[in-house]
């Protein structure tokens, strides 16, 4: 069974079957990965038309509610399948936050997925007008200056429900001080996601 939630308005969204071949497909890669066993091509024959069209999205690994791992893309770049496959191996061994997932955990690991919208430019006059333009529970952000990029999924707003301190830690994830966006004209994006995950 697959749990699904609308994170504000995708202009494509993902029917039940895409949803869960993409979960058996983040499950298989993540199992084999973990294993050292080598994943087989996609094919691409099986899936369904959005499957096969370039996507982009993050994976969330968690045991018992508790961040485990979690790794995505931005921009979508290559097939949606082919990208939720990648960041499940990603947010599994590449996640400089923590520790290579063992084999032991995989039994208690569950598995989110976020197909993102595309990333939107945010239009603000100042720092202060900021926090004002962001809607909690549905924007994801993105936040940019210079070489400098860093992102929360909607999904964030859970645990940091006011806009401005979302804002300061979303700084501080940039490696910035936290009171950056009030003092520097950030670069600032939006994006939505369809987000669903295995039921434990």
């Amino acid at each position: 069974m697959v749990v699904v939630r609308l994170e504000g308005q995708m202009s494509t969204s993902l029917n039940d079957e895409d949803r869960q071949i993409l979960l058996q497909l983040a499950r298989e890669a993540l199992e084999n990965a973990v294993r050292g066993i080598a994943l087989l091509p996609l094919n691409t024959e099986m899936l369904t038309q959005t499957l096969r069209e370039n996507g982009a999205s993050f994976v969330t690994l968690t045991i018992r509610n508790e961040l485990r791992g979690c790794i995505g893309a931005l921009e979508a770049y290559q097939p949606l399948a082919e990208d939720v496959r990648e960041h499940a191996i990603a947010a599994a061994l590449k996640d400089p936050r923590f520790p290579p997932v063992t084999e032991s955990e995989l039994r208690l690991i569950n598995i989110e997925v976020s197909y993102l919208s595309a990333p939107q430019e945010l239009e603000y006059s100042t720092g202060e007008d900021l926090p004002s333009k962001l809607r909690p529970q549905i924007d994801g952000v993105i936040l940019k200056q210079g070489r400098r990029r860093a992102t929360f999924l909607p999904q964030v707003w859970e645990k940091i429900p006011d806009p401005e301190e979302f804002l300061n830690q979303l700084c501080y994830k940039m490696g910035v001080p936290p009171n950056t966006w009030r003092e520097a004209k950030l670069q600032v994006y939006i994006y939505q996601v369809e987000e669903f995950h295995e039921l434990n």
